[in-house]
């Protein structure tokens, strides 16, 4: 590949998450040269020793005018505020889960990456496993029959975050996935968690997502609390089931040929009211290449061509505004719709008019407002209706 096409890339946050992209970058043929990006001078010297050659900064300013492309991997409260400043100097971002810890955040980076003419992209790693493009066929194809429901479960002892919950933390893997297998995004979520060894953050959530499809829901367990380090995803249907297990390294999907039928009303009343059916479990050949590797390449791809990225900032956006919908839930102990954060997001940007450009009435645009990175307060409003 032509060295003028070769892509310097800095990654901004050396930390767990990080040194794992600088390893990857450091061997992708697409990316010429990669930046250290950290005000901690231990982790630069560490990573330093183990990838000689690459060049060290101690902020994103003094970076800027030596990369082409920032990965952000710094904790989330912070995401928005750099990737403001990377593109405001024309430089395409790759920004690790969650884009932002808001609805109207993430909205101000896509209005920034447009005004920028630069490419943003969301760090959602699943999206580029094959095991979950795997089970997107069987789900898409019908080889399932008609899905019933989805639960996930993504559970550890730790490793607990200083700035955000279990929610915000590990549940963007899980809603990334399950828009991803559906194709579509929930209308509405219900969330429960609580707080047990964190005073701040709620450490253990239950989330459910609900569609417009009644029959249809997903149901999300996540845990910084438990002994057991699970990572597993069922879909059941209603001709077959399938299990993705990101753990079982060589079987990671199971598909199991089971069901069940409703009896018949003329059925014998002594009879159980449905009929049970078993057959095979397969586990299909899934070729493995590391997630992150395929995501990073794509990522330098995209900026190198101008291509939409599959995980782009409307991806990313999508899964912020679930997520948003689960927080509020916490606070008002119920179900919560996606038109309710939307509807919350216009009142914002209008001043608390209700207005919307249907109307010819034009709104601020989102660029030109503060920007408040944290958890939106739930309206006052709402909460004077919570039981």
């Amino acid at each position: 590949m032509a060295a003028e096409h070769r892509l310097r890339v800095g990654v901004v946050g050396c930390g767990y998450w990080g040194s794992k992209h600088v390893r990857v970058l450091c061997g992708l043929n697409e990316v010429a040269e990669v930046a250290l990006i950290d005000g901690r001078e231990a982790r630069l010297s560490a990573l330093s020793r183990a990838f000689p050659g690459v060049r060290s900064f101690r902020s994103l300013k003094d970076a800027l005018p030596h990369i082409d492309a920032a990965v952000i991997a710094t904790p989330p409260t912070t995401h928005v505020a750099l990737a403001l400043e990377a593109m405001a100097a024309g430089k395409h971002v790759l920004i690790e889960k969650p884009l932002a810890t808001s609805t109207f955040a993430a909205q101000r980076l896509l209005h920034a990456a447009a005004a920028s003419g630069v490419t943003l992209m969301v760090g959602h790693t699943f999206e580029y496993n094959a095991a979950v493009l795997r089970m997107r066929e069987l789900v898409r194809s019908g080889e399932l029959g008609e899905v019933f429901y989805l639960d996930s479960a993504r559970l550890n002892l730790g490793l607990y975050q200083s700035d955000v919950n279990v929610i915000m933390d590990l549940a963007p893997h899980d809603v990334s996935v399950i828009n991803c297998l559906l194709g579509k995004p929930p209308v509405a979520v219900q969330a429960w968690a609580s707080r047990h060894a964190h005073h701040q953050f709620e450490d253990v959530a239950y989330l459910r997502l609900f569609y417009e499809d009644t029959d249809l829901s997903a149901n999300i367990h996540v845990s910084w609390l438990d002994p057991c380090k699970v990572r597993r995803m069922t879909v059941v249907g209603s001709r077959k089931m399938a299990v993705y297990n990101d753990l079982a390294a060589d079987e990671p999907i199971r598909i199991h040929d089971k069901g069940v039928t409703a009896q018949s009303a003329a059925a014998d009343l002594g009879q159980p009211p449905m009929s049970y059916r078993y057959g095979d479990i397969v586990a299909p050949y899934v070729a493995f290449d590391e997630p992150l590797m395929v995501q990073d390449r794509h990522f330098a791809d995209c900026v190198r061509t101008g291509a939409v990225p599959r995980t782009d900032g409307r991806n990313g956006l999508a899964v912020v505004q679930v997520l948003e919908c689960a927080q509020w839930s916490l606070e008002l102990g119920r179900r919560v719709s996606m038109d309710e954060v939307a509807d919350d997001v216009t009142l914002r940007r209008t001043g608390g008019e209700r207005r919307t450009l249907a109307t010819g009435s034009a709104l601020p645009p989102v660029q030109d407002l503060p920007l408040d990175d944290v958890w939106l307060e739930v309206p006052a409003q709402l909460v004077a209706q919570r039981e």
